[in-house]
């Protein structure tokens, strides 16, 4: 296992991938089920593609790259890294408009994709020139070039640039440094045991933050990196099968991701025995839901981890460590080396009383460069503050809600946009959730509050009827935030990113 004082001797994360090569280089790196790579292999067509990528752009420049996940992705996004640039991974499942917004935003002059999602790029949609990865894959090493080129890598240099939603309608690239990765995945590959011998079970989309630990983590120690392709979570058996006979060791999973398998009852039809490693964030995670995975794995180790896209992955993490009730909320922790993670109220003090709730925020290593190409949405995020009563340090305002439980750790406590004015009274849309939630027979749940006709709508999974809910939801809740209009739903809609689609379900209830 890497040793964190070998991992800040390193400035690019190419640095490991050589290392992870000259170990391991005839191991298998990546797959998808349908096609492998060797971290040779890996190693080589990356070079490769790096090599034709420095023919259309400079160092530091950002490299879109329009692929669904696959072993040759990978390698174009490390194409990219090789070139001296940084990569955005852009899912080809974006509408039309948002593609357009995020093209205009990079203004990049080459585009990476492939033959099967090219159709979907527009002569109007973009300015720089779309080239083909399995193109790129073919071209000549330019060793002396791609030498050259890390010769002036710095730590401080972009490696990838994610999007995420921007409250104005324009989505934001978060950038964040090798140094911050190098820095973040050291502490979480040896805090969580990672190594060789390990599986990456990888669920979530390569424009999704949660991806990053499963990249990184497989680069850093050799760990296999099982691609999980997204049609299999329709079909649970299918995915379970994939598990157990990629014999997968590790999940770092979005919540809904965990909750759709138990709630379809996919443990039932065979549990993914190998699983060691159970590590959950997104949202929070019913106890219901995880007393199955428990049950299921009662040798593996569950965590729940917390953190921003703009931190760099997560900035806590909390070991689970007995089953919780329904109704109870599991702490997301404590902060990761490195990082310092506070309260504030609405005056701007740090919270230091047990059960006051104020908005997260951290500081310390490994926070995100800012926004690209977005100065303002990155001083009005990221912001100096005397932590602790010290001296002036940078911080990211994460506007999330949490407070300290006895123990001292965080629990969080739902978007501050989540918190709602209704009949008077501030209400906490996790707070009903999680009541639902704790109600028998009820799998998963989700509110959303319209404001047009001041009402609270619930939707949930489950095999009860909606009076059923309303009146235990009276027993627990008062009356003011018991939703008068409840829907049941089959299946829970899922974003993109893996999380409930809020936006979705925002549509259905503006239809009845």
């Amino acid at each position: 296992m890497i040793q964190i004082n070998q991992i800040k001797q390193k400035k690019n994360i190419l640095d490991f991938l050589h290392d992870t090569e000259d170990r391991y280089g005839y191991s298998t790196a990546v797959t998808d089920g349908r096609c492998s790579m060797t971290w040779h292999e890996l190693t080589v067509t990356a070079k490769r593609i790096g090599s034709a990528i420095s023919r259309y752009t400079v160092p530091g420049s950002p490299v879109p790259v329009m692929m669904e996940k696959s072993p040759l992705t990978l390698a174009a996004m490390l194409g990219a890294v090789y070139a001296g640039c940084f990569y955005v991974p852009v899912n080809p499942d974006n509408p039309p408009e948002r593609l357009e917004k995020i093209f205009q935003t990079l203004e990049a002059e080459i585009i990476i994709t492939d033959r099967q999602t090219r159709k979907f790029l527009s002569g109007e949609m973009v300015t720089g020139k779309c080239v083909l990865a399995e193109d790129l894959a073919e071209e000549e090493i330019r060793e002396d070039i791609l030498a050259a080129i890390r010769e002036n890598a710095k730590e401080t240099d972009i490696l990838y640039g994610l999007f995420t939603s921007g409250s104005t309608g324009t989505p934001k690239a978060v950038a964040v440094s090798h140094g911050a990765v190098i820095r973040f995945i050291g502490h979480f590959t040896e805090i969580f045991g990672i190594s060789h011998d390990d599986v990456i079970g990888n669920q979530a989309p390569f424009d999704f933050d949660v991806s990053v630990k499963d990249i990184y983590s497989s680069l850093m120690t050799g760990a296999e990196l099982a691609l999980i392709p997204k049609e299999y979570f329709s079909t649970p058996p299918r995915l379970l099968d994939y598990l157990c006979e990629r014999r997968v060791t590790t999940l770092t999973w979005a919540v809904s991701a965990l909750t759709l398998v138990s709630s379809l009852k996919g443990l039932k039809y065979r549990v993914p025995e190998h699983v060691n490693k159970v590590m959950f964030s997104g949202e929070a995670m019913p106890p219901k839901q995880l007393r199955l995975w428990q049950e299921a794995l009662p040798n593996a180790r569950f965590v729940n981890l917390y953190g921003p896209t703009e931190i760099t992955c997560n900035c806590t993490y909390y070991r689970v460590e007995r089953e919780y009730e329904d109704g109870e909320k599991i702490p997301i922790g404590n902060a990761f080396p490195g990082r310092t993670v506070f309260l504030l109220d609405e005056a701007e003090q740090e919270i230091a009383v047990p059960g006051v709730p104020g908005e997260i925020c951290a500081a310390g290593e490994s926070l995100a460069q800012g926004y690209y190409r977005n100065e303002e949405q990155t001083d009005k995020q990221f912001v100096m503050y005397p932590v602790g009563g010290g001296e002036l340090q940078r911080i990211y305002r994460t506007g999330d809600l949490g407070y300290y439980d006895k123990e001292g750790r965080l629990v969080f406590a739902g978007r501050k946009d989540f918190q709602i004015k209704h009949m008077g009274h501030r209400i906490e849309l996790e707070e009903i959730e999680s009541a639902m939630n704790a109600v028998e027979n009820v799998q998963r749940s989700c509110c959303i509050f319209q404001e047009e006709k001041n009402r609270i709508i619930g939707f949930y999974m489950g095999e009860i009827e909606p009076s059923g809910i309303r009146k235990k939801l009276k027993e627990k809740l008062p009356v003011y935030m018991v939703p008068p209009k409840l829907i049941r739903m089959q299946v829970m809609p899922l974003n993109k990113n893996g999380k409930t689609d809020r936006n979705y379900l925002k549509k259905m209830a503006a239809q009845v």
